[in-house]
């Protein structure tokens, strides 16, 4: 017995529980692509396990394997809004290596793991750092085209 707000075919559906096989591409809100699956193998994730921010995975919920779309994300659903506390002003000397504006470095967090930081800006005396997401404060145009939808499996 099928309800009316079910789909007539037995296709699964992106949702919770579910792998995804996908190609994505992400833009700018100018049209540069930043990340994009389209040149090489396509992604797979399991819906809800955080490979993907919620903003990116909510509009592909419901669909099947042959659909396409092309969604807008905010910042908010997507990488966060700019935090200016995530700039960190350090002293010049403490970087054994010449630095300058727009490199990335790794960093080691209070954690001993390791936290990526742009190099903001540079001076005689200090080095400002941003340690927040090259995305974040960004809308973001999110194309997707679903090539497989399955259960997902535990290993």
């Amino acid at each position: 017995m099928t309800r009316d707000d079910q789909p007539a075919d037995d296709r699964y559906r992106v949702g919770e529980g579910m792998e995804v096989t996908l190609h994505f591409t992400v833009k700018l809100e100018d049209g540069q692509v930043v990340d994009s699956t389209r040149d090489k193998s396509p992604a797979t994730f399991q819906v809800g396990d955080g490979n993907l921010p919620p903003g990116f995975e909510a509009p592909m919920t419901g669909m099947a394997a042959g659909e396409s779309g092309s969604y807008t994300v905010s910042p908010e659903h997507a990488f966060g809004q700019h935090n200016p506390q995530n700039v960190q002003r350090l002293a010049r000397d403490t970087f054994e290596e010449a630095v300058e504006p727009g490199m990335v470095m790794s960093f080691a967090d209070p954690a001993g793991g390791e936290l990526p930081g742009v190099i903001a800006s540079v001076d005689e005396r200090h080095v400002e750092v941003d340690f927040n997401h090259p995305l974040a404060g960004r809308t973001l145009t999110f194309d997707v085209e679903i090539l497989d939808v399955r259960p997902a499996t535990t290993h």
